[in-house]
């Protein structure tokens, strides 16, 4: 799919700018489009415009906000092939990836809708306070007002909306600036959510170099509340810079799953093999650690190898590839450093450990230990490493020992497979993430539920419940009938 003239969504109208960049298609590097970069007075017009779509979003009733959303879900739903055909292009997504990521916006978006209209506070018992018994108080929720929406790659339409839907839920304008790799996705999105109604001036939508266009959103007091999904040494700096203003962060990770010898073998392997290698491991829940009982390990491990070995590579245009390109050459020498130092170490190749052209091979290391960077660090790649245990204390030791070992002290997911209840209470309680899978990998999420991390993965939830409650501020309201 080629995009021949994408422009930018600014000030209510589609405009281009002096400079462009170019998108390419990270399977076999062709062109793709050249789409405008926003500068400082682009940036200046967004936010003056979402300042004027707030107001009008502010005074938008729910059943509007939430009609607008529902028939944006129809449309997308519409045009979905669409949808599928710019994922795979920009972002290198291999089709059945593709796909499903579209169905989860439409669902991500239907949920925002239904969530418009129960948006509520509650009543306080004021007579509960001494010297408040002629009180009567509720508080209210009311929209944040101008929300920067930043974005990552690897989701270029569900992370979109994740934010997206759920800020126009509750009132808010929205400014985006999706990721300068996978832009085209979005600006349909935009168009899409016009079509459906939604006003001009609500969404604002910029691309450009974050270290510009996103740290002039971050930095600007016009702006109420800032989401952020990717790295976090971004993250890190994105926190410096925004001051005094709501914020959450989706930030990465180095998730894992625990293998014991009770567990159903059959359901680990198809699970941890999907949590692996899904679209090359370029997920934020990335399953890249294996922690399995030492006296299942062989055979787990044998087993996992063969799945391996039999996933198809090459064209993500193709119905039956399972493992396309990295997004870019430095995505790809960064996962070569990652195994090169893992080897250096001490670890054992067990398969992959390359690229051939614009893939990285399905990766899998053994004898790895939890302060190598291919165990503490995050990855963003096809590669797994494997260690064994003994005890199901040390289990979970080591899984908070490799979480804390690297730069970040990460803490977004872990799965756990077991048919032991106690164990899996155990795993619940001390495993130090904000998401415990019992009898799944890691790399698992459904739209509705509260989805974030702990530590230096994140700050806030998404999900549009969840979402919302970050996007509006609670108003108190007192009446003092004495």
């Amino acid at each position: 799919m080629v995009m021949k003239h994408p422009k930018l969504f600014i000030a209510g109208k589609w405009c281009e700018t002096e400079r462009s960049m170019p998108v390419v298609n990270p399977y076999d590097n062709s062109l793709i489009a050249e789409v405008p970069i926003a500068g400082a007075r682009e940036t200046g017009r967004a936010i003056d415009s979402a300042r004027t779509g707030a107001e009008i979003m502010r005074a938008m009733p729910a059943h509007s906000r939430a009609r607008i959303l529902a028939r944006t879900a129809e449309l997308i739903e519409k045009h979905i092939d669409d949808f599928t055909g710019l994922i795979i292009a920009e972002a290198g997504k291999p089709r059945k990836y593709a796909r499903i990521e579209v169905t989860r916006a439409i669902e991500t978006v239907r949920l925002s809708s239904e969530e418009a209209k129960r948006i509520a506070g509650e009543t306080v018992p004021m007579d509960a306070a001494p010297g408040s018994e002629k009180r009567r108080g509720f508080y209210i929720r009311v929209p944040v007002g101008v929300i920067a929406a930043i974005t990552p790659f690897n989701f270029p339409l569900n992370l979109v909306v994740h934010k997206v839907a759920p800020a126009i839920a509750a009132g808010n304008a929205v400014i985006l600036k999706p990721a300068s790799k996978t832009p085209l996705t979005a600006l349909y999105l935009a168009e899409i959510l016009l079509d459906a109604g939604l006003p001009p001036e609500a969404l604002n939508v910029l691309i450009g170099p974050g270290n510009t266009v996103g740290t002039a959103l971050v930095r600007s007091r016009d702006v109420g509340m800032v989401t952020f999904t990717g790295s976090a040494g971004v993250g890190e700096l994105l926190g410096r810079d925004c001051g005094i203003k709501k914020l959450t962060l989706e930030l990465g990770s180095n998730s894992g799953a625990i293998v014991d010898e009770t567990a159903n073998l059959d359901k680990a392997l198809e699970r941890c093999l999907i949590g692996a290698f899904a679209y090359s491991g370029q997920v934020c829940n990335h399953t890249q650690r294996l922690i399995v009982q030492k006296d299942i390990a062989s055979d787990f491990i044998n087993r996992f190898l063969l799945a391996t070995s039999r996933l198809v590579l090459g064209d993500p245009q193709q119905a039956e590839t399972d493992i396309g390109p990295l997004i870019d050459a430095t995505a790809q020498k960064k996962a070569q450093e990652f195994v090169d130092d893992a080897r250096a170490g001490g670890a054992e190749l067990l398969c992959g450990g390359r690229a051939e052209k614009t893939i990285f091979l399905p990766t899998v290391l053994s004898q790895v230990r939890p302060e190598m960077a291919v165990v503490c660090e995050e990855t963003f790649a096809p590669i797994v490493s494997v260690e064994t245990f003994g005890d199901f204390s040390e289990a979970i030791d080591r899984f908070n020992r490799g979480a804390r070992s690297g730069r970040y002290r990460y803490g977004i997911s872990a799965g756990v497979f077991t048919r032991d209840i106690n164990r899996a209470w155990r795993a619940i309680e001390e495993l130090d993430v904000a998401n415990v899978y019992i009898n799944d990998s890691a790399t698992f999420r459904v739209d509705l539920q509260p989805y974030g991390g702990v530590k230096e993965s994140g700050i806030g939830r998404e999900g549009p419940r969840f979402a919302i409650e970050e996007m509006t501020e609670i108003r108190m309201v007192s009446f003092n009938l004495d």
